[in-house]
């Protein structure tokens, strides 16, 4: 038997309860990793409640990243006792995700734990610091340099626009962190470097297909009429990042920002991205994290407090990361 978060489906809601499930309850895949932690990420909480259809089967493991440790392997390339880290691939939707003591990978999902990053800056780095992370290197690749001026940052105080913020700081850019938490200046000013903050109120609502010049990039976390309002205040031959949709998906713009300033929009898909990509981003944390501390301030708990979690975290009532410990002595069955 292990722990798990297990979401089963009853008269059309989602049912989640923290409890023991035998181990062939899972789908079986080549590596057999031992789950140190998980995270407690939106779309984890948005499916552990119920307030959306994130996930595509039932009865399910949420969880949409995992460090953990290799115990098991089939496969030559996985060897026992590598520390390993999964995000994306549908895990925690289609499939059984990383808050259980267990799980069962396919060899593409795995990415080496880099040398220089513990288990816990893994864990706390996540989904949303690989987002963020592929968003900065996007702005990288369509020639945004610190010197071509300031980096909107839309969604600051939320995990991705956090991870975001801090990067980007690190790298020499100045940063506009659009924020609507009026408490959030000393975190993202002295904590994560923003250069400045600009209140969410000023883009919220839909505004002008052109705006006068502000920034030479951005990255949005939030989708809708901000996502437009940042393209419209986007410098010439500018870049926005889309990468979020907290806000709503739907778009009303025009052609304006990309016809007549040359602005270029780009799509960030943390979930599905190509390897590369990923060791790109895992190697540029190794690389910052050489340097100090990552700032983002988290939180641990146990498998019993995910539910809970998970509604305060719907509330708006949590800053930074909440981490899932689950290191716990694990024997695989007797096969």
């Amino acid at each position: 038997m292990l722990q798990a978060i297990w979401l089963t489906h009853s008269t059309g809601s989602p049912i989640a309860a923290s409890t023991e499930i035998e181990a062939s309850a899972l789908t079986h895949f080549p590596v057999t990793v031992r789950v140190l932690y998980s995270s407690l990420n939106y779309k984890d909480a948005l499916a552990i409640c119920g307030k959306a259809p994130v996930i595509r089967q039932f009865p399910l493991v949420p969880g949409i990243d995992m460090v953990g440790e290799v115990i098991a392997s089939q496969l030559p390339n996985w060897a026992v006792g590598q520390q390993v880290v999964v995000t994306g691939w549908g895990i925690g939707e289609q499939y059984h995700g990383g808050l259980a003591e267990i799980f069962y990978a396919k060899p593409e999902w795995l990415m080496e734990l880099p040398p220089q990053l513990s288990a816990i800056d893994a864990a706390v780095i996540g989904t949303a610091g690989l987002t963020a992370m592929l968003a900065v290197l996007q702005l990288e690749q369509q020639g945004i340099t610190p010197e071509r001026g300031p980096i909107a940052v839309s969604g600051a105080s939320g995990g991705v626009g956090s991870f975001s913020t801090w990067i980007l700081a690190k790298l020499g850019y100045e940063v506009v962190a659009i924020t609507g938490d009026c408490q959030a200046t000393e975190y993202l000013v002295e904590t994560l470097g923003a250069t400045s903050l600009s209140p969410r109120a000023e883009f919220s609502e839909p505004g002008k297909k052109l705006l006068a010049e502000r920034w030479a990039g951005a990255i949005d976390c939030v989708g809708s009429h901000t996502l437009a309002n940042l393209l419209a205040a986007t410098q010439r031959n500018g870049c926005v990042i889309s990468c979020g949709m907290a806000q709503g998906l739907t778009l009303d713009t025009s052609v304006a920002p990309f016809i007549l300033r040359s602005v270029r929009l780009v799509g960030v898909d943390s979930v599905y991205c190509e390897t590369a990509q990923r060791q790109a981003a895992w190697q540029r944390f190794s690389t910052l994290l050489s340097q100090e501390a990552l700032p983002i301030p988290y939180q641990t708990i146990d498998l019993d407090q995910v539910i809970e979690s998970a509604e305060k975290l719907l509330e708006g009532n949590n800053r930074g990361r909440t981490i899932v410990a689950l290191a716990k002595p694990y024997s695989l069955p007797c096969q």
